[in-house]
């Protein structure tokens, strides 16, 4: 199991397992996570599952895509420069301990 730490905006800490494959908006929804809304579920097509990367571990994720960037204008919170879209990020072993902030607000 991949360990990642959420981060909410009142600044409590919360660690959740996922599967190696598996999304980490997909891991934190089933995890209860209400701080990722997912309202696409997936799709590439909302915004609401915008976390904040802790910025020791941005360089180990790869680039966003173009549409996700493009997606990344569309966030309800401020976007800042580590800010990407939980659904395109798979996990692996190779970010277990994964730090990630969640934004006041999806909507």
């Amino acid at each position: 199991m991949i360990r990642v730490h959420l981060i909410e905006a009142d600044g409590r800490r919360r660690t959740v397992e996922g599967r190696p494959g598996r999304s980490l908006m997909r891991t934190a929804v089933d995890a209860g996570v209400d701080g990722i809304a997912a309202d696409c579920g997936g799709c590439l097509t909302c915004a609401t599952c915008h976390v904040i990367i802790d910025g020791a571990w941005a360089e180990r994720l790869p680039p966003p895509t173009a549409d996700e960037l493009a997606m990344l204008e569309m966030t309800a919170a401020p976007r800042m420069p580590t800010s990407r879209l939980s659904c395109q990020l798979v996990l692996d072993a190779e970010l277990d301990g994964l730090v990630v902030q969640l934004p006041a607000t999806q909507y």
